[in-house]
This record gives C-alpha cells, sequence and structure tokens, in this order.
C-alpha cells in the first residue's frame, strides 16, 4: 500500500460533526436542568485522535455559518485538526445535529436521544470541495454513519472515496453500525459497493454476522473479507461489558499480506467514565499506528487498544490523549513487574 509522506496531510476525514449536551452527575435527561455541552461526531473524534498523537490531520464536513458553528470550529482547531475543507451552511435551515447523552450506574443503562434530522451536513455537495483536496491526504477516513445520514451524504462520500482511492490515498472506512439510520440489509448494500476501494476496515464480530451474513469463526470471517474484497488489515474490536462502569477491552487485526492475525492481553476492567468514542479512538489509535510506522500492524494494535481504553476514562466524545500518555499506557499493560501508582 501507498503510504507517501509528502502529502500536507496524514489523514482527512468526513462525516457529521454533533453538539453533545449531557447532564451532569448521573442525571437523567428528563429531570436535569444543566446539560455539558461537548463537540462530536465519528470522523472527528478519529482526526482528533491521530492529530493529538502528533499527525497532520483535516475534518470535511458542512456545518452551520452561526455562534454554534462557531463554536464546533474552534473545538476542531483547539484538537490541531484543520478546517480547511469545512463547507458554511448559511441558509435559514442550517443546523448543527445534536444528540442527549445519559450516563448511568447498573443496573440503569445509558440512554441517548437524537435531534439530528436535516442536519446541514444532509445537504453536503461534492461540488464545494476543491480538486486539491484529493491530493493533499496519505489516507482519507469515513465511516457508515456518513453514508447513512441522506441520499446527499451518501452520494458525497462514495464520490469521495473513488476521487482519494484514485489520487493514490488509503481508504480507511469503519463500518460503524446504527440501526436507527438505516436497516442491515441497506448498510450491506451499500458498504459492499465501496469495499472495492477499501484498504483498511473496521468492522465488529457481531456486525459481520448480522450485516454482512458472515458465519464462522472470527478469524475465518475477517480472512472473508480480504477474499471477496482487495482489503489489506481488517480490525474487529472486543468489548465486554460488565456493568455500565466496568468494561474488558481488546481486538484482533488481520493483515491480508502475510496472512497474519495480531493480538494481545485486553484491558481488563476499565474503570468506565463516558464510552462514547471509544471506538473512534481505537480507530485514531490504530491509524496512528499504521501511518507512523510502514503498515506496521503489531504498532497499530498496541496503539488501538491504549487509545481505546483510555477514551473510556475521559468524558466528551473525543480523546485528549497525547502520544506521551498513550506511550505510557502500552508500557504498563505489558508490564508484569510492580507499576507507579501514578505519573510523576
Amino acid at each position: 500500500m501507498e503510504t507517501n509522506r509528502e502529502k500536507k496531510f496524514d489523514l482527512l476525514a468526513m462525516g457529521e460533526l454533533l453538539l453533545r449536551l449531557s447532564p451532569c452527575n448521573n442525571e437523567r435527561i428528563a429531570t436535569c436542568d444543566v446539560f455539558e455541552k461537548h463537540i462530536g461526531g465519528a470522523e472527528l473524534n478519529v482526526a482528533s485522535g491521530v492529530s493529538l498523537l502528533g499527525l497532520r490531520t483535516g475534518i470535511i464536513s458542512r456545518i452551520p455559518d452561526s455562534a454554534i458553528g462557531q463554536f464546533a470550529k474552534n473545538k476542531i482547531r483547539f484538537l490541531g485538526v484543520s478546517d480547511d475543507y469545512i463547507d458554511y451552511d448559511s441558509s435559514e435551515e442550517a443546523r448543527l445535529a445534536v444528540y442527549y447523552y445519559e450516563s448511568a450506574t447498573y443496573p440503569r443503562k445509558p440512554q441517548i436521544v437524537y435531534d439530528r434530522k436535516n442536519s446541514s451536513i444532509t445537504q453536503i455537495d461534492i461540488n464545494n470541495f476543491p480538486e486539491e483536496m484529493y491530493h493533499s491526504t496519505r489516507c482519507f477516513h469515513i465511516s457508515g454513519i456518513t453514508l447513512a445520514l441522506s441520499e446527499k451524504s451518501r452520494a458525497c462520500g462514495i464520490e469521495m472515496i473513488k476521487r482519494f482511492k484514485e489520487a493514490g490515498a488509503l481508504i480507511s472506512f469503519d463500518v460503524n453500525f446504527r440501526l436507527n439510520l438505516w436497516s442491515g440489509a441497506e448498510a450491506k448494500a451499500c458498504i459492499e459497493e465501496i469495499l472495492p476501494y477499501v484498504d483498511i476496515f473496521f468492522c465488529s464480530e457481531d456486525t459481520a454476522r448480522l450485516t454482512f451474513l458472515k458465519e464462522g469463526d472470527l478469524e475465518d470471517i475477517m480472512r472473508s473479507f480480504t477474499k471477496d474484497y482487495p482489503i489489506s488489515i481488517v480490525a474487529a474490536t472486543q468489548r465486554v461489558v460488565h456493568s455500565p462502569k466496568q468494561h474488558t477491552f481488546g481486538s484482533v487485526i488481520y493483515e491480508a499480506k502475510t496472512d497474519t492475525f495480531y493480538k494481545e492481553k485486553p484491558y481488563e476492567k476499565i474503570d468506565v467514565v463516558d464510552r462514547i468514542g471509544s471506538g473512534d479512538a481505537y480507530c485514531a489509535g490504530m491509524l496512528y499506528g499504521l501511518l507512523s510506522s510502514d503498515m506496521d500492524c503489531a504498532k497499530a494494535l498496541a496503539f488501538g487498544n491504549a487509545c481505546s481504553a483510555v477514551k473510556n476514562t475521559v468524558p466528551g466524545d473525543m480523546p485528549y490523549s497525547d502520544l506521551k500518555e498513550i506511550e505510557h499506557v502500552i508500557v504498563d499493560h505489558n508490564n508484569t513487574g510492580k507499576q507507579m501508582e501514578m505519573n510523576r
């Protein structure tokens, strides 16, 4: 796979930006008076995670040309993510998608209420982005969420995949299936259209079975994607939810060229503060590992697992972990001896 290091960006990602409103201190959406606000979105979470680890990233999106759009833009810039390819919506109907997230403790489960219909990105137009954009990055990342939002976002996303691929970029795709956006059959039909262009593919075992109707054990499933399509690397996360506040997390990576599976011991009984964005943090860590090396899957596995584990402990959608912290976490994870209680 081509990994040209002389591009302006290491990674560009296309996706929706959302305003998240959350009650404080495990309160209920229906009863709280004050909400904390965060900016997030699957692809922005990935771009911000890769940026914080030290690579050059940017986000492709469409947001309102308003004060709330400015809030989103400020957050993007704070995380070192470029806003060069954001299209600003100045129409009367312009809006940023909103969702409400209520955290919980056992036996109550977290819940989400979406208010995202007709957000600005649903009218995104590929003609509003310059041709030079497709030649500016080593890797392009997108998820199934973007393809599911609207007919226009789907058409734009698919066409961008094709144009970035033609320009020599690696294509990274996370299925990120959401039943409230489309059915399994719709997702399968759409995603199978773009899989011939994908180099790096993120898909959980459950999604592979329920959406793509795959059978066999996990290794058979992961290998089958690379036999059916010219995919080079497949990654599957593995999460065990002991309770809303305690998870175990790990993953498996398959490299088709060498027919090799990469695994490590999982991060056990993570103290979960906020699980939202932890899957995106995994993508960010894995992509950083690949793009900062000669596509080293072992490094990608270590960074993906560590970034996801740490994100579970941080409020908000985005990871907020730098390279130094993640490297310390990886060392501690592999250390079988005595560990220091505090970094100081």
